[in-house]
């Protein structure tokens, strides 16, 4: 369980300095001159080869600032959906991940409650049960579940649509 762990978070932060290497890469762009970055029939074209020295430093002043921060708001934007992504996809594991309710549908059959049963859900989650609920007599196919957290501790309780019995159960990846 700790690989999973590890994994997630470590694929996240990859992806975040990903991210942010390719948020940087155009505010290197903008250290230059705009007149360096634009052709000169563009340059011409849009109006600028009319400005004072004076007039085109502060153009390309404001351009490097707004560019800067605008990179800035994207890395702590991408950052912060990084961090949720995470917290999301850990939903179940000790310690980790939101405390949302997970709903999906199993894969296969559902033959009822049994302890030790391992439960695939259509999300790649899988979850156990760790308690001995059952419910005997129930056949479905793919039915949609709900995996509930309990109030206190880090206990999670899984119900089958249509039926009111709760099984506990731990996620396992």
């Amino acid at each position: 369980m700790s690989a999973i762990l590890l994994s997630t978070p470590r694929r996240a932060l990859a992806v975040a300095a990903a991210i942010a290497l390719a948020l940087a890469a155009p505010a290197a762009l903008a250290q230059s001159k705009i007149e360096q970055q634009m052709s000169a029939e563009q340059f011409k074209a849009a109006g600028l080869d009319q400005l004072s020295p004076e007039q085109l430093s502060n153009l390309n002043a404001w351009l490097n600032r707004t560019l800067d921060t605008e990179t800035s708001k994207a890395v702590v934007k991408a950052k912060e959906e990084t961090r949720a992504q995470v917290k999301h996809e850990n939903r179940g594991f000790l310690g980790s991940g939101s405390r949302e309710a997970v709903v999906a549908r199993m894969t296969g059959p559902f033959n009822g409650f049994s302890r030790g049963q391992t439960y695939v859900l259509d999300n790649g989650q899988e979850w156990r049960q760790d308690d001995n609920a059952d419910l005997p007599g129930v056949h479905l196919d793919a039915p949609q579940v709900r995996i509930t957290p309990s109030v206190i501790g880090n206990v999670w309780y899984m119900a089958v649509q249509g039926y009111n019995t709760r099984a506990k159960v731990s996620r396992t990846k």
